[in-house]
């Protein structure tokens, strides 16, 4: 299965940290964020990549180049224009064949991916309008995220705007998509997967179905979440050493 890495963020609140580098590229303890990422999939089996990105591309594309030296095979996704998350999915559309992961590029979530294919392809076979699986995060408070209303099978019925949001299952930004959701994708604006796609799918009758995961979950976009994914980083370094 290929997955797709979100990777054209402009980064604009951690300028301070990374004046000069797409967000997915501030440094980890001396290592491009995406890195991490990239490697977190590759030890559960993916090895095809498509990396979307936009925003001072050349430096993603420089870094990682074919994917050889990952032991993986990277092709690049590039928008001359900001097409949010959902245009990015669509301007990959030439690599996708079947269903595919995807990732945003600026947050990282402990799961098991291989399940979550798994799960998604036992939504599938019991309900063929699913559309696609979202992986969820329960956090106590969701006001920065938005929760997800799910039925007692785990179906999302709506999703809840940010602000009306308390405590609950949140979208942790990663999903196994089937490639009909490219139909929902109008290829002339800038589109949001949240706001706009998955809404439509639950509108026109498809269905999106969650699959919780409990691990360490971060968005990297603020500086304090950056800083929390160093610490959490430096915790990893420690345990390789021992």
């Amino acid at each position: 299965m290929q997955a797709l890495i979100l990777a054209g963020g402009l980064g604009t609140r951690l300028r301070s940290l990374a004046p000069d580098r797409p967000k997915p590229m501030v440094e980890v303890g001396g290592r491009p964020f995406l890195d991490y990422q990239v490697e977190q999939l590759r030890a559960q089996g993916f090895s095809e990549f498509v990396l979307c990105v936009g925003y001072r591309a050349r430096q993603v594309q420089d870094h990682f180049g074919d994917g050889r030296r990952w032991g993986v095979s990277i092709s690049y996704a590039v928008e001359t224009k900001l097409l949010g998350t959902a245009g990015a999915i669509r301007n990959a559309r030439e690599w996708i064949a079947g269903p595919f992961l995807v990732m945003n590029g600026d947050s990282y979530l402990e799961a098991d991916y291989r399940e979550l294919v798994a799960c998604h392809q036992r939504w599938r076979e019991a309900d063929p309008q699913t559309v696609g699986t979202v992986l969820t995060v329960a956090v106590e408070d969701a006001a920065a995220y938005g929760t997800l209303d799910l039925d007692a099978d785990g179906r999302i019925l709506h999703f809840q705007e940010k602000a009306s949001a308390a405590s609950g299952p949140i979208n942790g930004g990663v999903y196994v998509l089937e490639p009909e959701i490219l139909r929902c994708i109008p290829g002339d604006r800038p589109v949001s997967i949240e706001r706009e796609t998955f809404p439509q799918v639950l509108r026109e009758g498809g269905h999106l179905y969650s699959a919780p995961a409990g691990g360490f979950f971060v968005d990297i976009g603020t500086p304090e979440g950056y800083r929390r994914f160093e610490r959490y980083a430096a915790s990893l370094g420690r345990e390789n050493r021992r």
